[in-house]
């Protein structure tokens, strides 16, 4: 008898009530099969999540003659055994199941793992190893005090040592370091076990040993491995995504380390190798910072923010006030910001592209690529995703401010006041066609640049980049980022038209504020023309591809050559 696991089974009538729970079994019996042969070819399932596809794969897995006979043994003695006569018409697999929930059926061939502590952690790994097929008994100093159904049913919860007495090789320790010392009393049960330290550090750069490095002097005959402590109780439960997927992994013992990674990917995660189980200082530190690559990219955007606002602050509302007595301080909250917020994008969009620049001209005056950039060179180059997509955040804030302009009671009455002046003058038209090019062109450039930087920082998501070859990922990043640099520049430029060539633009002899925004990137588009003249872009090219000039060798003595050194080769490493 063969079982098609196609959910288009031509007996598609659902079974009485009365016969689901042995069919609920049978699947769950037929699934745990399956999900060994699927294991075999690198791809793990959970009955809850499997849709058409996984049926399909499984169902080749079947006919290839993995497990056919195997399983189809196992099942007509299961089937006659529980099954009603009934449930013949019913499909083994159906869409969706009635209880996702349930776990895998335990396997006899899965190690016992045992777990040290009955907190929340604790009860998201049992969740988590239940799902996946494994026996799981927890050991606490009281485990009569533990709530009813606050473990998945299938979990033993036991005294620390019979935990530990019925767990087979691996262990989890779950409980905060400040309780290490509770368990000396269980070195001899913990002897020869593989034992993971989950704890994180309480203190970033302590200087002091890590958390693993102390369970590993408390226990010398235990193989201390230090893992999953970047990875929270909520991924646990809800399975790993994206960037909750990496387990750090760190040991001093290669066969503990590989069993702790092999328990990784059968939970579904993406285990690394992090070396030595001195680097668990640097894998305890990693889920206490807090942004660490957007320190430099924030304070610049700052500076810039205070910088623009003061100055717009003491050009459009400070000096009219010290002056004239005029009071603009209304101002202040919109209008002023968005005065600033289109200056502060434009100039970080172009400090994403200048370090490139940079890098480019010290390579060519070098004519090599061997020689190092200078530290801070390297750092912002490292920082330039963070630059762009602060430059987005503040470009899409302007687009906002600038469609609620209209809506200030100020404006109101600008346009009340601007149709009396037309109307005392006796004007009946008002149309300028320059102004209403100005206002078009200025608008629609913005608008382009806008959603440029939109597509730019779509692409800057791990999910969408990945997905990308080098060369759609340098023509997205480079060239529609040099293009939204240009469309911006040109919206600066067509909202100044030529107001900048009146004296009345320079109040107190301060220039408009788009002005000094677009200082810098007009140097960064004009030195990235000038990289692209062909004498340099086929210098530059040539050195990136590893040509070293001349100059840059010092020359050889007859002592090198007779020492067998031989001149270094000019066309180039790969």
């Amino acid at each position: 008898m063969k079982f098609s696991l196609s959910s288009q089974s031509q007996f598609s009538q659902r079974p009485p009530f009365r016969h689901r729970a042995p069919q609920r079994r049978f699947q769950a019996e037929l699934w745990h099969l399956l999900n060994k042969a699927l294991y075999s070819r690198g791809v793990t399932i959970h009955p809850g999540k499997a849709g058409p596809s996984t049926r399909g794969l499984g169902h080749l897995a079947l006919f290839q003659g993995q497990i056919q006979l195997s399983l189809k043994c196992h099942t007509d003695q299961l089937y006659r055994s529980s099954m009603p006569l009934g449930d013949m018409r019913t499909p083994l697999l159906s869409d969706s199941f009635d209880a996702p929930e349930e776990p895998l059926p335990c396997d006899p061939g899965n190690p016992t793992v045992g777990i040290l502590g009955s907190g929340d952690y604790s009860r998201s790994l049992a969740v988590r190893l239940i799902a996946c097929g494994y026996r799981v008994v927890v050991g606490s100093r009281n485990p009569k005090h533990i709530a009813t159904g606050l473990f998945p049913d299938g979990v033993q919860l036991l005294t620390q040592r019979e935990a530990m007495v019925g767990t087979e090789k691996v262990v989890f320790a779950a409980l905060y370091p400040e309780h290490y010392h509770t368990l000396v009393g269980l070195r001899d049960v913990l002897a020869g076990k593989v034992l993971v330290d989950v704890s994180n550090a309480t203190r970033l750069n302590s200087g002091e040993p890590s958390n693993a490095e102390r369970l590993a002097e408390l226990f010398p005959e235990s193989r201390v491995v230090k893992g999953f402590n970047v990875v929270s109780a909520w991924a646990l439960q809800t399975g790993a995504h994206d960037g909750s997927r990496q387990v750090l992994i760190s040991s001093d013992c290669p066969e503990a380390k590989r069993t702790v990674i092999q328990l990784a990917r059968c939970m579904s995660f993406l285990a690394v190798d992090m070396g030595g189980l001195a680097t668990s200082r640097h894998i305890e530190d990693a889920p206490l910072r807090l942004f660490p690559s957007w320190g430099g990219p924030l304070m610049v955007t700052f500076l810039l923010i205070l910088f623009f606002y003061g100055y717009n602050f003491l050009r459009g509302v400070l000096m009219p006030y010290l002056s004239r007595g005029q009071n603009n301080f209304y101002q202040l909250p919109l209008e002023t910001v968005n005065e600033t917020l289109p200056a502060v994008a434009l100039v970080i969009l172009a400090l994403v592209y200048l370090p490139g620049l940079w890098a480019a001209a010290l390579q060519l005056v070098r004519g090599t690529k061997y020689s190092r950039f200078p530290g801070w060179l390297d750092h912002w180059m490292g920082r330039r995703k963070q630059l762009g997509l602060l430059s987005f955040l503040c470009a899409g804030l302007h687009a906002v401010y600038s469609m609620c302009l209209t809506l200030r009671r100020a404006s109101q009455y600008r346009l009340l006041d601007a149709a009396y002046r037309q109307v005392k003058a006796g004007v009946e038209h008002s149309w300028e066609e320059p102004q209403a090019w100005r206002s078009d062109l200025y608008l629609s450039s913005g608008i382009l640049g806008l959603g440029v930087l939109t597509l730019l920082a779509i692409t800057s998501l791990p999910s969408v980049g990945n997905a990308l070859n080098w060369r759609e990922f340098t023509f997205v990043q480079s060239g529609l980022g040099y293009a939204a640099l240009t469309l911006s520049i040109m919206h600066t430029l067509f909202f100044g038209w030529d107001f900048a060539f009146f004296s009345f633009a320079y109040p107190y002899y301060m220039p408009p504020t788009y002005l000094l925004a677009l200082i810098l990137p007009c140097l960064v588009l004009v030195g990235r023309l000038i990289l692209a003249l062909p004498c340099l872009a086929f210098r530059l090219a040539k050195i990136r591809r590893g040509w070293e000039s001349p100059c840059h060798h010092p020359p050889q003595t007859h002592e090198d050559t007779a020492n067998g050194v031989l001149p270094r080769d000019l066309s180039g490493d790969v």
